[in-house]
């Protein structure tokens, strides 16, 4: 362990001493690691990163590799390097649901932020698109048999990565893929008791790019990245705009999301909004669900919901109180119209199964739906406030909300976008504008000459009523979980007029630009529980009979292929012109990741979601040539 403290200490000071003076403090470290083995290259990253005084802002760290460690590792870890335990401890309630792909795991208050790469090695390599400070290779990697573990307590805390490619022999460094992601200095360390020919064996070294390298008396080999060569860069390389200020138009989910995102990288943000306080729009649900899509073919839709997912629930753990603004409840989705199914066999690995499975007749039996019924339980799910979430967001400091303010139309003038009143008064200006105001966006938008986001209004009405109404018989069925799967159905959350309540809801009508409260969607919410959960539908009839429910409406918009748009619009003609808009029906689960994924492109990050999947959410996509 000692060791490799030491060696992570060295790739520090190195990146530390490469920082301009000019900047300070220095720009975030990007450290790609492949073969996770154990993990403590990573917790020693972390631990040496905390402990340097001069440190970056934000340690990013990418791990690649096929064999992984199990949940309980952490632990075994913690026992054998006591020291450790303060890294492990918050790591290990995250570490869930590692299938296939990229996943975003956020820590130390969203200073750290370890990015977990599930795959081939050169395949997820070439995946990432922004350079690294400092390359490990690992033991785990190169080895032929995953390393053992004293510390674990499973009984197979990595699976084998050469089993895995049934081969016995040493795995190729790939050269190529690394090579591509590296700037000039990055810095290599290969940490194996290697022979000094290893890289001389290797035919694809000499021209990797790499040069002069070491050899410790352990056996690690370092060398920096120095190519004789002006090499192609194929990655991102955007600025922040300077100053880092923005404008980010509309307060709910999307809006507080955006500019949280942008604040915890110091950026001072401006929120302007017409409504007299949080929840004044959509994002006044008083609840709902975040929880995973599904598909037969795991479909983008699917992937990029299990990211909004992880992200909407790492951030309600950092800002909102569990039990009364948020629950990882789970969700039973009981399958009414047979639609949405997993992807059959093999298809849907065992980690799938952590995030969406088939429901067990207790589960199902629980939820007080006929026992024939066809039910997922998603295990990765649970319910929101969302004005909760929406006000804690929009308290980090360096936000400014400006409420009541109705903007007529938005230009550019120099460097900077003007938000400006009917009157013309100037209500704020930045160099950077995030449109995030629903479907009030189209009216900014088509302002603007060439420009077209096909925004569709969706108004939804959600029926409620207070626990403390309900009598025995309504309360014997009354689930111990959320349940949707036609609508949904939530029980025990507060209501905006602070009564623990339960909500059914709620309804969809296309092409509706208003939307107020109306007696026949209560009707059409009785008819939605009393498919979804027929027993507690008849309980509750009568209260929906008595004229005894509350309802609450909104108005969400959707985009023609169900996906947001978030990032520039059209660079070329606007820039500086950002949304994040178009979450539809999905804006618990999805707001999150469009902020982190809008800060991400802003500061040349690694994406919060992997760039193939990002790509399908460019609001770009919709730009006229």
């Amino acid at each position: 362990m000692t060791h490799v403290q030491d060696q992570v200490r060295h790739a520090l000071d190195t990146h530390t001493a490469d920082a301009t003076a000019a900047a300070p403090p220095p720009r975030p470290w990007h450290v790609v690691e492949i073969g996770f083995g154990l993990g403590l290259h990573f917790l020693s990253s972390w631990q040496a990163w905390r402990n340097t005084a001069h440190r970056s802002s934000r340690l990013f760290y990418t791990a690649v590799g096929l064999a992984w460690p199990c949940a309980e590792h952490w632990q075994g870890i913690a026992r054998r390097w006591p020291e450790l335990q303060a890294l492990t401890d918050p790591l290990m309630p995250l570490w869930h649901g590692l299938m296939p792909g990229m996943h975003r795991l956020v820590l130390d208050g969203g200073r750290v932020q370890l990015t977990v790469c599930v795959g081939e090695p050169d395949k997820m390599l070439r995946e990432l698109d922004t350079a690294a400070d400092c390359l490990w290779i690992t033991q785990a990697f190169l080895s032929s048999e995953p390393p053992p573990s004293g510390a674990a307590p499973c009984a197979s805390p990595l699976q084998g990565v050469n089993a895995q490619r049934g081969v016995s022999q040493r795995p190729q460094i790939p050269w190529p893929a690394l090579s591509r992601l590296c700037k000039t200095g990055t810095h290599l360390l290969i940490t194996e008791n290697a022979a000094p020919d290893l890289l001389d064996a290797d035919p694809a070294w000499h021209p990797s790019g790499f040069a002069q390298p070491s050899f410790s008396a352990t056996g690690s080999v370092t060398a920096r990245y120095q190519p004789a060569w002006t090499p192609r860069q194929r990655l991102r390389q955007s600025l922040p705009p300077q100053p880092l200020q923005a404008l980010v138009i509309g307060a709910g989910l999307s809006g507080s999301a955006v500019a949280h995102s942008l604040a915890m990288r110091g950026w001072s943000v401006t929120v302007i909004d017409q409504g007299s306080g949080v929840g004044a729009g959509a994002s006044g649900l008083p609840a709902g669900l975040a929880a995973p899509h599904v598909s037969p073919d795991d479909s983008v839709l699917s992937r990029i919901s299990r990211a909004g997912v992880r992200a909407t629930l790492q951030r309600a753990q950092s800002v909102l109180k569990a039990g009364s603004d948020w629950a990882h409840s789970g969700v039973l989705e009981h399958r009414v119209e047979g639609k949405r199914s997993l992807p059959a066999g093999d298809a849907w690995p065992a980690a799938g199964h952590t995030w969406s499975t088939p429901a067990s007749a207790a589960q199902i039996a629980a939820a007080g739906v006929p026992e024939t019924s066809s039910a997922l339980w998603h295990g990765l799910a649970g319910w929101i406030r969302p004005r909760q979430l929406v006000a804690a967001q929009l308290q980090t400091p360096g936000v400014q909300v400006l409420w009541g303010q109705r903007i007529d139309r938005i230009e550019r003038t120099g460097e900077s976008w003007s938000a400006l009143d009917a009157q013309g008064r100037v209500l704020g200006q930045a160099p950077l504008l995030v449109i995030a105001s629903a479907y009030d966006s189209m009216a900014l938008l088509n302002n603007l000459p060439e420009l077209s986001v096909p925004l569709n209004p969706l108004r939804g009405q959600i029926s409620y009523g207070a626990m403390t109404e309900l009598n025995e018989a309504q309360r014997q069925p009354l689930p111990p979980f959320p349940v949707n799967g036609h609508g949904s159905f939530i029980h025990g959350v507060p209501s905006p007029q602070g009564q623990h309540s339960w909500y059914i809801g709620s309804t969809f009508e296309r092409d509706c630009t208003q939307a107020p409260v109306r007696e026949t969607d209560h009707a059409a919410n009785q008819l939605r529980l009393a498919k979804l959960l027929p027993e507690l539908g008849h309980a509750l009839k009568p209260s929906f009979d008595s004229g005894g429910v509350q309802g609450w409406a909104g108005l969400r918009c959707t985009l023609p292929d169900r996906l947001p748009a978030v990032g520039p619009i059209d660079e070329q003609r606007y820039p500086g012109l950002w949304m994040s808009a178009g979450m539809g029906a999905r804006g618990i689960s999805l707001a999150v990741l469009c902020g982190e994924l809008t800060a991400a492109w802003l500061h040349n990050e690694p994406l919060p979601l992997a760039p193939s999947l990002a790509k399908h959410l460019m609001a770009q996509r919709f730009a006229r040539h």
